[in-house]
């Protein structure tokens, strides 16, 4: 599988994760499974925002709705590991609803896509265009 994301939405992804360094950023993703078009930034409400994320569910919550009346689909989420690798941490592994949506992963000016699964996450091709 091959997902397609614009250069103005991957550049926004990392501007952020960098502000946002040394705490992991979160977001959502917008589009369909094939194409990312859109992003929506969210605060991270984790206990330990330097070491976790978790997307303020207000955010998710208010994404899912417009959904549900004719919004942008929700396609997924993305976040930062600032110290680490664009790659699930087990911690991700562990949190990660197995809903086939896109995650998107950033560490530095490297990004990754996967697809939580049962049993775990699959890479998927990231295509910037």
């Amino acid at each position: 599988m091959r997902v397609g994301i614009s250069s103005t939405v991957l550049d926004a992804i990392r501007s952020h994760a960098a502000a946002e360094a040394p705490r992991e950023a979160c977001g959502l993703l917008f589009g369909s499974k094939g194409l990312i078009d859109g992003i929506r930034a969210a605060a991270n409400v984790a206990d330990d925002p330097v070491r976790h994320f978790e997307i303020d569910p207000a955010a998710l919550f208010a994404a899912i709705r417009a959904e549900r009346t004719g919004g942008p689909k929700l396609a997924g989420y993305y976040h930062s590991h600032p110290g680490g690798r664009a790659a699930p941490s087990e911690t991700d592994r562990a949190m990660a609803a197995p809903d086939s949506k896109l995650w998107l992963i950033v560490a530095g000016d490297a990004v990754t896509a996967w697809i939580a699964r049962e049993g775990g996450f699959e890479r998927v091709a990231l295509s910037a265009s």
